[in-house]
């Protein structure tokens, strides 16, 4: 049985994409008697039989080689496009998070939007979400990758504009689509620009490619930073970051899956291009600056945000730079354990608020306080979330920080300080969060705000027992590093960071401290609040650049090309009007008009015999003359 369903796993996709079609008369309201509850009981069914039938090839799969499905698609002019799929204990297991996670997100949907009427559209759109993650992590080639990623764009943009009747909920699905569009269009050049080069996009044969490759390195740079691109946008790096954020205004279900495994499809992506993207010393040194950058600054400006969503959009956004760090530094085997850790833990945090704004008037953290004795289950799902995205041991991201610094500690020293110094500012952004949400005496605003209903509790308990079991699952699968050959000193500034952001902060946050806290010079205070001004600086340039273009073509086409359009038309609207009071309507004057014009045309091809000859007679008789 173990073996029939490892041999079509490739079929787990499809029970998603099942269920979204299965929903899609509920979307647009043909099926109105039932309401349009059964389309979310669909597609959880699907989800449900998805997650089981990955699990089971998972145990199949364990410490076997991986196999190869290939699909044949399309063969023309020497362009051979097979659909290569790559059946692996790795690619399994993402199936089973990707499964996992949506199921749990599905059965938090029914609770968090019981009353809403566009659950068809929704549960639709998220079978569409999830069968394109399982088929990306299955694909094994890279234009098909690309093709997915497209989709997924597709499915961010509609998931986030759920509630189109609302004028920011469009304004943020629309910047969140153009964001990610200027990432996939460079990357679907790095796809075309490499194909000459190595001759395939399959990730296998890239990599025995990338081992023996023989390219100019400028080439190979320019073709390796297009490539990089896509996974900037899908990650929400630096400076294709304030997508994550504009797509906050969506349903809390949906940010589940955005901050946990839609932002890693990017680095999915990233991760399997790590043999051709590490042939340019210059491409490896662009993911570790913009993992740095990307890092440091989302931590700090998680710090000073008191939207909800917005603290834990970059707290995303700061993890997935530790990403890029490690695939710039070839650590490929790290990269996934941080991007499996992170899926379960920002999950977590994202189903424990989601109650607060759920049934909260407001998601401003600072008119907040007191809800720990009102939401017991919610705090400490936030805690062990918490403890779980930051270096606390034995959690899961413990493991995957100190074995991303230790493999950096003899060559790159100072990255190790970026990543404790990235691990503090986490642990002082998330412990301020809980100051401000659960700390404190209860507001106007949370005196009256109940834990959530079970739908809701339910799949966040289920998650948060798989976050605190997470590291006793990984050690059972040897994917734990040896304690013995861990370099102590790293170990102990981890965790001394983690403490030291957690104890500060709770002490400024859960003591008698006036808040709100504010530093000392406004001008830090405001850069850091608003995003390092980054919006601004998108209006005054990009923004700006683009709408002058815009203007100056609107001016071209409307005087020039229409102009030169409307010339021509007015004058054969004029030469006709001319002709009308010229025609007499005589034959003889058609025919001389007719004889005119042969002669005349005569005269100007024949002109190269007659016309030299011509012009020496009459220099001849000026001569005489």
């Amino acid at each position: 049985m173990a073996q029939f369903l490892l041999e079509t796993v490739w079929l787990v996709p499809c029970y998603a994409l099942i269920g979204g079609l299965l929903a899609v008369p509920w979307s647009p309201g043909i099926i109105r008697k039932t309401g349009p509850r059964p389309a979310g009981y669909v597609n959880l069914v699907m989800t449900f039989l998805a997650f089981v039938h990955s699990a089971i090839a998972l145990q199949a799969t364990w410490n076997q080689p991986a196999q190869e499905v290939f699909i044949p698609w399309l063969s023309t002019a020497g362009l051979d496009l097979t659909i290569a799929l790559e059946i692996s204990s790795v690619s399994v297991g993402a199936l089973v998070v990707i499964a996992g996670l949506n199921l749990l997100a599905q059965i938090y949907a029914i609770g968090y939007m019981e009353m809403d009427w566009g659950w068809g559209r929704f549960y639709s759109l998220l079978g569409l979400f999830e069968a394109g993650l399982c088929a990306l992590v299955l694909c094994n080639n890279l234009f098909f990758s690309y093709v997915i990623l497209e989709v997924l764009t597709l499915g961010t943009y509609l998931l986030v504009g759920l509630w189109f009747s609302q004028p920011l909920v469009v304004s943020g699905a629309r910047d969140a689509f153009l964001t990610k569009r200027v990432g996939d269009l460079f990357l679907l050049m790095g796809v075309l620009a490499l194909w000459p080069l190595a001759g395939t996009w399959s990730y296998p044969e890239l990599a025995k490619w990338a081992a023996t490759a023989n390219v100019n390195p400028t080439t190979m740079a320019l073709v390796g930073l297009a490539l990089i691109a896509g996974p900037m946008g899908k990650c929400a790096q630096f400076p294709l970051h304030l997508w994550l954020d504009e797509a906050m205004e969506g349903p809390v279900p949906s940010t589940i899956l955005r901050n946990s495994v839609v932002v890693a499809s990017g680095a999915w992506v990233l991760i399997k291009l790590e043999p051709v993207l590490t042939i340019s010393p210059i491409v490896s040194s662009a993911m570790v600056a913009i993992g740095v950058v990307t890092a440091l600054g989302a931590s700090l400006i998680a710090i000073a945000q008191i939207d909800l969503k917005r603290c834990q959009s970059y707290s995303v956004s700061a993890y997935m730079g530790l990403v890029f760090i490690a695939v710039g530094v070839q650590q490929y085997e790290t990269a996934l354990l941080l991007v499996l850790t992170h899926a379960i833990s920002a999950a977590l945090l994202v189903m424990s608020t989601g109650g607060i704004i759920w049934n909260s008037i407001t998601q401003d953290v600072t008119q907040l306080g007191g809800l720990w004795t009102r939401r017991p289950i919610s705090a400490i799902a936030f805690i062990v979330g918490t403890f779980g995205l930051i270096g606390f041991p034995p959690l899961g991201s413990f493991w995957a920080l100190i074995k991303l610094a230790d493999g950096l500690w003899e060559t790159q020293p100072w990255l190790v300080g970026v990543i404790i110094t990235v691990n503090a500012l986490t642990a002082v952004s998330l412990t301020r969060e809980f100051g401000l949400i659960f700390g404190g005496k209860a507001t106007q605003m949370s005196q009256r705000s109940p834990e959530a209903h079970w739908p809701m509790i339910l799949p966040m308990m289920i998650l948060l027992g798989v976050s605190l079991h997470l590291p006793l699952v990984l050690q059972s699968l040897s994917l734990l590093p040896d304690w013995a050959t861990l370099n102590k000193d790293v170990v102990l500034l981890l965790i001394w960071s983690s403490i030291f952001g957690c104890s500060i902060t709770g002490v400024i946050y859960l003591g008698n401290i006036p808040k709100p806290i504010r530093l000392p010079w406004q001008g830090l205070q405001d850069l850091i609040a608003y995003d390092f001004y980054t919006p601004k600086l998108y209006k005054i340039t990009i923004i700006f650049g683009v709408a002058k273009i815009s203007q100056l073509a609107d001016m071209i086409d409307r005087f020039v090309v229409d102009g030169i359009v409307n010339f021509v038309g007015l004058f054969s609207l004029l030469g006709g009007e001319g002709l009308k009071y010229s025609t007499s309507g005589q034959t003889q004057f058609y025919a001389l008009t007719v004889l005119l014009g042969v002669g005349i045309l005569g005269m100007w091809v024949t002109w190269q015999f007659w016309g030299i000859q011509f012009l020496n007679l009459i220099f001849q008789i000026s001569t005489l003359g």
